[in-house]
């Protein structure tokens, strides 16, 4: 390495083949929570855009079943995303 240290997200660190004598030094701390959201666009603003699909890809996402599929999104064996949609449980 070149001494030095490297912030990233865990897709790009698995992702990332060169890795040389670089270690992960810290991970799991809540400061590095990485929210992801879905938001619709508004049809009123933007009247081209699907809007009933759009729901119905939110309404799918924030389902059981989508939150299933997130989180079995594996690379190289390790989980990326963690779920967490209000809807779940």
């Amino acid at each position: 390495g070149m001494g030095a240290y490297v912030m990233t997200d865990r897709a790009t660190w698995i992702a990332f083949g060169n890795k040389g004598d670089y270690d992960v030094v810290v991970e799991g701390d809540p400061k590095l929570f990485n929210q992801y959201g879905i938001i619709l666009v508004n049809p009123e603003k933007h009247p081209g855009v699907n809007a009933e699909g759009g729901q119905a890809f939110v309404d799918w996402i924030l389902s059981n079943e989508g939150q299933d599929a997130i989180a079995a999104y594996r690379v190289d064996g390790q989980q990326l995303f963690f779920p967490n949609a209000a809807s779940r449980g």
